[in-house]
């Protein structure tokens, strides 16, 4: 069960119109390593997660995509404002006023909708979860190129907020993997498998689940 706050992760202030920004933006409500996407795949791999940390962090981090989800919905509804049907077509956006208007639509930067084929669950944990770490990567990157694409002070505040955030995420996933890999060695009959050998990503630190969940 979602309790909703009704305010933002980060407040965002837009005060400036741009509607070229917005059609880049926008890729990161409805495109293939946005918001909407990285929240459905965390919410719905973390049924298959074999102990409860990586199911409690799945359950964290796909929620917290979605308040991610509503500060960009918020970016991109404040930089498309007010907008008439010409300048719309001006700034390359003239499809979809025809379809929606001024109204949010899951698509990226090239107007393609969402589509399910973004995620994946393979009910593998090492291969969902290495999955979920290249997302949350691919992401970062994608903060990183709409930052240069604006001049916008305030805008820019909060993509490098998310930016950080996908960062944070992206070690968790790290972290979550390493607790996953040993589970999956301790009880490997339980996983019907021989051998377990992946790459410990922490082999060259002191790390350990111990100190991990705390």
């Amino acid at each position: 069960m979602w309790i909703y706050e009704k305010k933002l992760q980060m407040p965002i202030h837009i005060v400036k119109q741009d509607l070229r920004v917005a059609k880049y933006l926008v890729t990161q409500y409805g495109g293939p390593d946005g918001e909407l996407s990285a929240a459905l795949r965390y919410l719905n791999q973390r049924y298959t997660m074999p102990n409860k940390q990586a199911k409690a962090l799945l359950t964290d981090i796909g929620t917290e995509e979605l308040g991610h989800l509503e500060m960009i919905a918020t970016m991109v509804y404040k930089l498309v404002k007010g907008a008439t049907a010409q300048e719309m077509r001006a700034a390359g956006l003239g499809s979809h006023y025809a379809e929606h208007r001024d109204a949010l639509f899951y698509s990226d930067a090239n107007g393609n909708p969402w589509t399910a084929s973004y995620i994946q669950a393979k009910g593998e944990p090492i291969a969902d979860l290495v999955e979920d770490i290249a997302a949350e990567e691919k992401a970062r990157v994608t903060y990183e190129n709409l930052i240069r694409l604006t001049d916008d002070p305030e805008l820019i505040k909060g993509l490098q907020f998310l930016r950080e955030r996908e960062v944070v995420h992206s070690q968790r996933f790290r972290e979550a993997l390493y607790l996953v890999r040993e589970d999956m060695v301790k009880y490997k009959n339980k996983y019907e498998i021989d051998n377990v050998e992946v790459k410990d990503m922490f082999k060259d630190t002191n790390i350990t689940p111990k100190d991990i969940l705390e």
